[in-house]
């Protein structure tokens, strides 16, 4: 009998602790997560909104990506706290460096897709993670790249010219009521990337809280194509629930570039 799959749902997948080493001598913690039954026909590698202001690979979009994408599209989802960023999973060594020392994150994660054989890899950047993936993403092994609420913060025009240059393919879903950058204006920004493609969202925040389904949808159409959308709501299998509990200490604001509010 199907059951409908919830925020903690948790499909299956092989789910495996990994290590990064980066080439400045840091170990980063993360998770790979595959499928069970096929080869991925993909990969999303995940950067996390700014950790400072509470970002983590277990920000709620990229949590559900690696629940869900394995199972329900034959996608394998790697996330990973990048330097100083600490969740369940643990912390990684080092310490945040304003997206310069980052360099060598993304690049330990791109290296690490290449080397385990995984396909088509897209950088998947949520905020403080779209100007990683626009500053530091550019790498000839990955087919493209996809912006979650692109601030375009630390990132400069060079890095866009960058990408115009390149052709890869870069996609920006950005939502209608974004506390940094709205679709008319990140429509202006990224007209100097002619493949780019902005999509504003409907209604949507930053912080994605009730969009993560129409953001799997739009990740699926562009990264597995041949997978059909929208992605089902129930699941016939069996099925997991999540422990929220290890989440219950952080708000909603912890997944974006936000201070955390604290108790008076």
């Amino acid at each position: 009998m199907s059951a409908p799959i919830r925020a903690n749902s948790v499909l299956p997948a092989e789910r495996e602790d990994i290590e990064l080493e980066t080439a400045d001598g840091l170990t980063l913690v993360g998770e790979l997560a595959l499928p069970l039954d096929r080869p991925p026909t993909a990969t999303l590698v995940c950067l996390h909104p700014l950790p400072t202001h509470g970002g983590m690979m277990d920000s709620h979009v990229f949590r559900k990506a690696a629940w869900r994408l394995p199972a329900l599209a034959g996608v394998a989802v790697l996330r990973f706290n990048t330097r100083g960023t600490s969740s369940v999973r643990g912390t990684s060594e080092g310490s945040f460096d304003n997206g310069r020392g980052e360099r060598f994150d993304v690049a330990a994660a791109i290296e690490f897709a290449e080397f385990h054989d995984l396909p088509n890899v897209w950088l998947l950047g949520w905020s403080f993670g779209t100007d990683l993936t626009l500053m530091h993403g550019l790498d000839p092994s990955v087919s493209g790249a996809i912006l979650l609420s692109p601030p375009l913060r630390f990132s400069e025009p060079a890095h866009l010219d960058a990408w115009a240059a390149d052709g890869k393919p870069l996609i920006a879903l950005v939502p209608e009521l974004d506390d940094y950058l709205r679709p008319a204006e990140a429509t202006e920004r990224f007209s100097v990337v002619p493949q780019a493609e902005v999509i504003g969202v409907p209604g949507a925040k930053h912080l994605w809280v009730g969009d993560a389904e129409t953001v799997l949808d739009e990740v699926v159409r562009r990264v597995a194509p041949g997978v059909p959308t929208p992605l089902p709501a129930t699941w016939d299998g069996p099925m997991e629930t999540g422990d929220m509990n290890a989440y219950a200490n952080r708000t909603v604001a912890a997944f974006a570039d936000k201070p955390v509010p604290q108790p008076e």
